[in-house]
């Protein structure tokens, strides 16, 4: 019997680093970034419907329903799909919206993931990543769900396996603008490329973070009161500010000193994401 219903998570994302290499001419930015998971984020749940209707129903403050990427990418699967079918969509949402996290774009792919698997496309995860790119750019790293070094605006791809600490996250009760940042005037546009192999170490640090921390006050005091602790970093284009710890003890002794007054979790990395693992179980 086919599967009706299935709950996946859709996983937080990490930037361990973020350079920015330059401007194309079409507006957006030449970057390198690597991608880590966390084993922590939301949980969407399915149940198809067999009229072809594609309904949300979580509501998300400030977003109208078909403009939320879960709907988008719903929709745009089952119209290159030709697919018959509709979904229910559920969604227990824990990541913050303009965190740097990558809520949206886990929401996105996880949707893709789920769909292909419950309306039974076959479609293969270069196909799923294809359309996820159109989605977003960071779509295609949480499809592919493996750790990676990402390249152009964050399309090109290359897995890798970073150590997978233990990570305390704060998180700043601001949404950034991805796109203030980019358009800052001090934002660092021409960081020399690195590469792939090894690993990224050294050169870890995120161009975004100056022009996050002078313009949003919240976020610099997270990054200050973490840094008092381990070497603060922040993820994306923020608010995010995370820190990596040895073990799961030192990692939850530090939050619930900070938590006191910020809002924050502790989680581990993770290389290969916790939504590929669920459905390599389903298999």
């Amino acid at each position: 019997m086919t599967a009706k219903r299935l709950t996946l998570p859709a996983p937080a994302k990490l930037n361990l680093m973020l350079h920015i290499l330059g401007r194309r001419e079409d507006g957006y930015h030449e970057l390198q970034t690597l991608f880590q998971f966390l084993d922590y984020g939301d949980e969407l749940t399915f149940v198809v419907r067999d009229d072809g209707v594609i309904q949300l129903h979580t509501a998300f403050e400030g977003v109208p329903h078909d403009s939320n990427l879960i709907v988008k990418a719903a929709k745009k699967l089952q119209e290159q799909s030709g697919c018959a079918l509709g979904i229910d969509i559920w969604i227990d949402k824990i990541l913050p919206m303009g965190g740097g996290i990558g809520g949206g774009s886990s929401n996105a792919a996880t949707t893709l993931l789920g769909l292909n698997h419950l309306w039974q496309l076959g479609w293969d995860e270069d196909r799923l990543a294809t359309l996820g790119l159109t989605l977003g750019a960071d779509v295609p790293v949480f499809v592919r769900g493996h750790a990676a070094f990402a390249e152009g605006v964050g399309e090109k791809l290359t897995p890798v396996d970073p150590e997978e600490p233990w990570y305390v996250v704060l998180v700043p009760q601001v949404s950034v603008s991805t796109a203030e940042i980019f358009s800052d005037p001090l934002l660092t546009r021409n960081s020399p490329p690195i590469k792939v192999r090894p690993v990224p170490k050294g050169n870890s640090r995120n161009d975004c973070l100056p022009v996050v921390a002078r313009r949003y006050p919240d976020v610099r005091n997270a990054l200050n009161l973490l840094g008092k602790f381990t070497e603060a970093k922040l993820t994306g284009t923020g608010s995010c500010v995370f820190g990596g710890f040895p073990n799961k003890a030192e990692a939850d002794k530090v939050s619930a000193l900070l938590t006191e007054t910020l809002t924050g979790f502790v989680a581990k990395g993770s290389n290969v994401s916790m939504l590929h693992r669920k459905l390599q179980s389903l298999l």
